[in-house]
């Protein structure tokens, strides 16, 4: 059963919940992230299930383990909001780190925390591609924009920099 928001961090099933997008990434850089967190001793929640582009995912099991999971860390690809379903995950560990308290960490890879901000480049084109596909009023890419922009305000770690970021404005 998913943990409540009155239920302390020490009940819950994971400690880090690992939220990403593409085959790619999980052959790669994920693989070797989990890796290196489980010799460490940490129990990591890692969505074995390949996920193909426009595919919906359960939102009652995605809650759960979200809820589940002490620390949220997300990666940022160039790819990851072309994915609904990494847009759609998003909101719920933001809501999640609202409701609970969660600890949730971006950690861009790849991809400038200033384009997640302000929704440019790669991220630009995908939110234009949703929006063109939903339409520019609908309530799933506001909540998917509102969702980036309060991530990208959180620390969190820019692979390249190899430090940890006050803000997406903190480095050049």
């Amino acid at each position: 059963m998913a943990a409540s928001a009155s239920s302390s961090s020490s009940s819950r099933t994971y400690h880090v919940y690992l939220s990403f997008g593409g085959a790619d990434m999980r052959r790669g850089f994920i693989s070797h992230l989990d890796k290196a967190l489980k010799q460490r001793g940490i129990h990591v929640f890692l969505d074995e299930i390949e996920i193909q582009k426009g595919d919906d995912i359960s939102e009652e099991s995605l809650v759960q383990s979200i809820e589940a999971s002490q620390i949220v860390l997300v990666i940022f690809s160039p790819d990851y909001a072309c994915w609904r379903h990494c847009l759609d995950e998003l909101v719920k560990i933001m809501e999640c780190q609202r409701s609970q308290g969660q600890v949730v960490m971006p950690i861009f890879y790849q991809v400038h925390p200033s384009d997640v901000f302000h929704q440019k480049g790669k991220y630009g084109e995908a939110m234009e591609a949703h929006k063109q596909r939903f339409g520019s009023g609908s309530d799933q890419v506001l909540r998917w924009r509102e969702a980036l922009l309060r991530i990208a305000n959180l620390p969190g770690w820019y692979h390249g920099y190899d430090r940890l970021l006050d803000s997406p404005l903190s480095i050049s």
